[in-house]
């Protein structure tokens, strides 16, 4: 760059010619030639359009016969590697090139342009986009993962996460419900991919809805948008989304008891991303601009979609139902009675005229029984030599104390049951200490737990041993000093 700087100054402003400029510099004419007009410059480089003579079109051939087989390859962990195509060309074809130029060429070949998208823009209340995404959680002590149910206003960017055990029909419908009941409202269009709970064939404009979806947008007055196949960038805000709350909302890693909880912490983080963020490259932050878009969004209808999968079951000898391959307890007086059952994405509940009888957290396992000891209190109580072996006994998940103190009741069976009407008609912890109290003091006798849970501590008032006297009104006397009678 000196010396560029250097035969330019003084070819130009001292007029040197490029003869005297060589001389006086000790370098070559043709350098100055090269630079002294401008025509010239020492910070680029031409490339050399120069070929690798040894690359012939048959090499190029090979190479593009060898990534097309990778395309369609069995396993993709097992493709060419561009120093596997250079051995086979050395081997198959005589190659005496270098292994340099085989690498090169083929990095060139696989070079794809890069993808370009256009920039989407929305107006308040336009759009919802919705996606499904996992992730992972310690929930009861146990490594669990979750289904994320993801909403996000298109306009404010104003995001909306609650968590499920599946991605089912009445999750992804109950999602909705809750997401448009936080949000205050829904949007005029909602953004999927082509899920299966919202479409039964078909993508795009040639989607055919689930008849279930059908009912519950026309119930919310919304239209569905469905996204190309493998076009993820049609929405990207849910995308970027997805990736966030794993990023932000969930790390370090929530430990919670049940879905309820975590849900409870999503649904605070979402708050706090609305209170707080601002988003790069936008004039409003989300709060700003959400504030806006809730004033856009269309309201909810009086009554909310049953969102619930809803069947009538008869109730078998055992006091259960069927839901799907499971079986839940109800109330013994049902047994043989039919029932309605609602299962939602968390819950199980069942009706009888109207009426809830039983309520159970859903499970999603496989020929499971899942018992409430409630519903079996009555039958108990009329038999109660069963009450000892009685499976929904055994997995209610009793302390053991409870039972080794009714070993020793005169009437072992029919007190275990009195003592399981107790700890439902009060509390289990104060049944304990009540039974502890008592077999401390060697009483073994339900009714002394019954005393002891009932017990209250109250102030014992003492009263004066003998008749009570009434105090003496000495008035009467000072009217005697003052010279007046009795009245």
């Amino acid at each position: 760059m000196d010396q560029y700087q250097h035969i330019r100054h003084l070819y130009l402003v001292e007029g040197l010619s490029q003869r005297a400029i060589a001389r006086q510099l000790k370098i070559s004419r043709n350098t100055v030639r090269r630079y002294c007009n401008g025509a010239h410059v020492p910070w680029e480089r031409k490339t050399s359009p120069r070929k690798a003579q040894v690359v012939t079109a048959e090499v190029i051939e090979f190479i593009e016969q060898c990534l097309k087989e990778d395309e369609n390859a069995l396993d993709r962990r097992q493709k060419h590697t561009a120093k596997r195509i250079y051995d086979r060309l050395r081997q198959e074809k005589g190659f005496r090139g270098g292994e340099s130029t085989i690498r090169r060429v083929v990095r060139e070949l696989k070079a794809k342009p890069s993808k370009v998208y256009v920039p989407l823009s929305f107006s308040p209340g336009e759009a919802i986009q919705v996606d499904w995404g996992t992730a992972t959680v310690i929930m009861a002590g146990q490594k669990t993962e979750v289904n994320l149910f993801c909403m996000r206003l298109c306009f404010s960017c104003a995001p909306f996460v609650v968590a499920y055990p599946s991605q089912r029909e009445e999750a992804f419908l109950e999602g909705h419900k809750t997401g448009f009941e936080f949000f205050g409202g829904t949007s005029r269009d909602i953004i999927y991919d082509n899920l299966k709970t919202a479409v039964k064939e078909g993508w795009d404009k040639t989607a055919k809805e689930q008849e279930k979806f059908l009912n519950f947008r026309s119930h919310y007055a919304y239209q569905s948008r469905f996204c190309n196949p493998r076009a993820g960038h049609e929405k990207g805000l849910i995308e970027n989304l997805i990736g966030y709350i794993r990023r932000n909302f969930l790390v370090p890693v929530p430990r919670v008891q049940n879905f309820e909880e975590l849900n409870q912490l999503l649904k605070k983080r979402c708050l706090e991303y609305v209170e707080h963020h601002r988003i790069k490259g936008r004039d409003l932050s989300v709060k700003e601009a959400y504030e806006m878009e809730k004033q856009a969004l269309m309201p909810l209808p009086v009554k909310p979609y049953e969102t619930a999968r809803t069947l009538d079951a008869k109730v078998d000898y055992f006091s259960t139902v069927t839901f799907e391959t499971n079986r839940y307890s109800v109330p013994v007086r049902l047994a043989g009675k039919t029932v309605t059952v609602k299962g939602s994405a968390l819950t199980i509940k069942v009706y009888y005229r109207g009426e809830e009888v039983a309520a159970h957290p859903r499970s999603y396992g496989h020929h499971r029984t899942i018992y409430q000891l409630e519903h079996y209190l009555p039958l108990l109580k009329a038999r109660p030599r069963s009450v000892f072996n009685a499976r929904p006994v055994r997995e209610a998940g009793l302390p053991a104390e409870l039972e080794q103190y009714a070993q020793k009741l005169p009437d072992p069976h029919r007190g275990m049951v009195r003592l399981l009407r107790m700890v439902f008609d009060s509390d289990l912890e104060k049944v304990l200490d009540a039974v502890r109290t008592a077999a401390s003091n060697g009483q073994y006798s339900v009714d002394v737990v019954q005393y002891y849970l009932n017990r209250e501590e109250v102030p014992v008032k003492l009263k004066p041993l003998g008749p009570e006297v009434e105090p003496v009104d000495l008035k009467a006397y000072d009217s005697l000093w003052a010279g007046g009678g009795f009245n």
